[in-house]
C-alpha cells in the first residue's frame, strides 16, 4: 500500500495561507495540554484548494448548490493506471500533452482512474509553494481523451490541471466535467490535485482509494492510497 497524500503543512498554491492549528480559548480555559489545559482542542485554518492533497467535484466551477464532494463521490475504490509524464515546453509553459502519454493510457472501459506523476519528481514537491510560479498543467485535449476512455477520476501531483493564470478559461476542468455544451454533465467525476507518488513506485495498474472529508463543499482535503 502506497500513501500518496501530501499532509499539512505541505505544498501551497494559489496564494493560500499556510495550514495552522491554534488552541481554542474561552475565558481562562485553553484547548492545549502544553498550556496546562485538560485536552487539546484546536481550531484549524486552511484552504482545501491551496493546501495539500484535495479532491474536487464539478462544484469547483459551478453555482449548483448540489455540487458538493459529499454528494458527488459516493464510491472510494477504483481501478487505476499510474503514468509518469514529462511536461513539454510550449511557449513559456510546461504542459503534459496528449501526444506524450496517449500510448500509455488504458484501453476504453478498462480503468476508472488515471494518476499522472510528473517529472522531475523531487521530494521538494511535498513542501513547494507554487504560487506565482506558473507550474505545469495538462493539455485540454487530454481531458477529452480521458472522458472518451471512461476515466471518471483523475489524480495529479500538480496544483491544478489548468494554467495558474488563464483568464478564467479553465478549459481542462470544463472538458473533464462537461460543464458546457450538449454532452451530459459528469456529476460523479472528480479531480484530485497535489498528490505525491514516490519515484520507487512503478508505473502500471493499481487500485486507488480516494477518501475526502465528507464536507458539503466543492472540494475537501483527501487521503489517497495506491494498492
Amino acid at each position: 500500500m502506497h500513501d500518496i497524500t501530501l499532509t499539512s503543512p505541505g505544498a501551497l498554491c494559489y496564494y493560500a495561507d499556510p495550514f495552522s492549528a491554534d488552541p481554542v480559548r474561552a475565558g481562562d480555559w485553553v484547548g492545549s495540554v502544553a498550556e496546562c489545559g485538560t485536552v487539546n482542542h484546536k481550531e484549524i485554518r486552511f484552504t482545501p484548494h491551496g493546501t495539500g492533497t484535495h479532491t474536487e467535484c464539478y462544484g469547483h466551477i459551478s453555482a449548483d448548490p448540489e455540487a458538493t464532494i459529499d454528494k458527488c463521490l459516493t464510491r472510494f475504490q477504483f481501478a487505476a493506471t499510474l503514468i509518469t509524464a514529462a511536461p513539454e515546453q510550449v511557449g513559456r509553459d510546461q504542459v503534459v500533452t496528449l501526444a506524450s502519454v496517449a500510448a500509455r493510457l488504458p484501453q476504453p472501459g478498462l480503468k476508472e482512474a488515471v494518476i499522472f506523476r510528473t517529472l522531475p519528481n523531487d521530494t521538494a514537491k511535498a513542501v513547494r509553494n507554487y504560487s506565482g510560479t506558473n507550474p505545469p498543467y495538462l493539455e485540454p485535449a487530454l481531458a477529452h481523451r480521458l472522458v472518451a476512455l471512461g476515466i471518471d477520476h483523475l489524480l495529479v501531483d500538480l496544483p491544478s490541471v489548468d494554467p495558474e493564470i488563464d483568464g478564467g478559461k479553465l478549459l481542462f476542468h470544463k472538458a473533464f466535467w462537461q460543464t458546457e455544451g450538449p454532452a451530459p454533465l459528469r456529476r460523479h467525476a472528480t479531480i484530485t490535485e497535489l498528490v505525491f507518488v514516490p519515484s520507487h513506485v512503478p508505473d502500471g495498474a493499481y487500485t486507488v482509494f480516494i477518501a475526502p472529508a465528507k464536507w458539503a463543499l466543492d472540494a475537501a482535503p483527501s487521503r489517497v492510497w495506491l494498492a
